[in-house]
């Protein structure tokens, strides 16, 4: 781990695993879909191992019952407008904010820390999401993984958001859970800060050797300081 940006100018806060855990929602979906499908449920601890790379990634993992590989394309084009029918149905109803998400962005908004939000999931699932949650005006932006031609891994969001604000990536602190934050950050020149739960493909965080990993979000307002 090395020294994270003291004072950023932006803090980017990752949306699944990071602000909100999104797998009660996610796992209905799933098994919805499997069932109409005529395939078996999954428990949902196999569920939480799968997300991290989006809806899309996510539906077809649950097809072939593994983190790698492709199901054949008739199975995926079976499945996958299933699975977007039952997402939007579940949407923010059961998801929930992790605790401390409330108490930690107020203590960064009270020392007058400009917040973004960065998320590879799609516009109509994240913001719907977030308003449901309460927190969607808490962030000055939203980058959505269908907003431009690449998301995370990739720092196009991050590099995207610090344009917004005129701010130096360098200066700007990332917020996430995944390894999939931790490579986007390291790309952008941004500091990285992890959460210690999220979706990791269960695999400890630790080991993509953030600069900081933290148990909750007022955690990140006291490193700051």
């Amino acid at each position: 781990m090395r020294e994270w940006v003291r004072k950023p100018e932006l803090v980017l806060i990752d949306v699944d695993g990071t602000l909100v855990d999104s797998v009660p929602d996610l796992l209905l979906a799933v098994n919805e879909t499997m069932t109409a499908i005529g395939r078996p449920e999954w428990p949902e601890a196999k569920v939480r191992e799968w997300i991290g790379n989006g809806v899309e990634r996510l539906c077809r993992r649950a097809l072939i019952g593994q983190l790698d590989g492709e199901p054949d394309d008739e199975s995926f084009e079976q499945a996958y407008p299933v699975f977007l029918e039952r997402y939007d149905k579940h949407n923010g109803k059961h998801s929930r904010l992790y605790p401390g998400i409330l108490e930690g962005l107020a203590e960064l908004e009270a020392k007058g820390y400009a917040l973004g939000c960065v998320t590879n999931k799609a516009a109509r699932y994240t913001l719907p999401l977030l308003d449901a949650l309460g927190v969607r005006g808490r962030f000055g932006l939203v980058v959505c993984g269908d907003e431009l031609p690449r998301k995370k891994p990739d720092p196009m969001p991050l590099l995207h958001a610090a344009e917004q604000y005129s701010a130096k990536p360098e200066k700007c602190l990332m917020v996430g859970d995944s390894i999939s934050d931790v490579k986007a950050a390291r790309a952008a020149g941004f500091s990285i800060i992890c959460m210690s739960y999220g979706y990791n493909h269960g695999v400890d965080i630790r080991e993509a050797e953030p600069d900081a990993v933290v148990n909750s979000l007022i955690e990140v307002a006291a490193l700051l300081d």
